[in-house]
């Protein structure tokens, strides 16, 4: 089993209607789904507010380049272009953490190298996960609490989808977030009558520390391969 944690951003047309086709493209390989939030750009580079999430995933066919392969599908989907480094977009994935996947390669750097900076990203990642840890950084939660939240507030009234959070695979309960659950725990009998099997994690097991490296530059708004900022910053 690969678990990742991913951070999704925009700040172009539909915003919600953008991160809700990754929720949906990511089926049952989703675990949990943080609130959502309307952040200040980051970057440096003028432009509209992003929403922003962070998803929790498992697949046991999906490795890290697998994940950043998904993630750039997804931002092609929805017709992303990187005219600009930090630029607006229509959509931002960004592979925050793969656990147990360290990696240097420009593009595919793991962990994310500034998820330890963005509240955009360690906010939400700490509300759908309060045990989290970010390698070499520390506990998301107290990262989190370490920096400037003024650009960002929290949209209860935009749900990603409806219901409950699952437990994290690892055995950690996941909290039930207004952005609704994401699949049935490993094991758990779905909606389709069929039991998914409950997989094995790699490596230390942690709270969902998933993480995936971002794809592209940081981009405002969303981590991408690289480090690229994700939407909403």
């Amino acid at each position: 089993m690969t678990r990742a944690v991913l951070s999704v951003g925009s700040n172009l047309g539909d915003r919600l209607a953008h991160l809700r086709t990754v929720v949906a493209a990511l089926g049952p390989a989703l675990v949990a789904a943080s609130p959502v939030y309307e952040t200040a750009p980051w970057g440096g580079v003028e432009q509209d507010d992003y929403l922003n999430a962070v998803l929790v995933v498992d697949d046991p066919d999906t490795d890290a380049q697998g994940w950043l392969d998904r993630a750039r599908a997804l931002e092609t989907a929805a017709g992303r272009t990187r005219e600009v480094r930090w630029g607006p977009r229509t959509l931002d994935v960004d592979l925050v953490l793969v656990d147990g996947v360290t990696s240097d390669a420009p593009e595919l750097t793991l962990p994310h190298p500034r998820a330890h900076e963005r509240a955009f990203v360690l906010v939400p990642w700490a509300d759908v996960d309060p045990d989290a840890v970010l390698p070499g950084r520390g506990r998301v939660a107290d990262l989190a609490a370490s920096l400037d939240r003024s650009g960002l507030r929290r949209r209860p009234d935009l749900i990603l989808e409806s219901g409950s959070a699952r437990p994290l695979p690892d055995g950690t309960a996941g909290p039930a977030a207004p952005t609704g659950t994401a699949r049935p725990a490993a094991g758990a009998v779905g909606s389709a009558g069929t039991a998914r099997p409950a997989a094995a994690s790699t490596g230390t097991a942690r709270p969902a520390a998933g993480a995936v490296g971002s794809t592209g530059s940081a981009a405002p708004g969303g981590p991408s391969v690289s480090a690229k900022p994700e939407a909403a910053p």
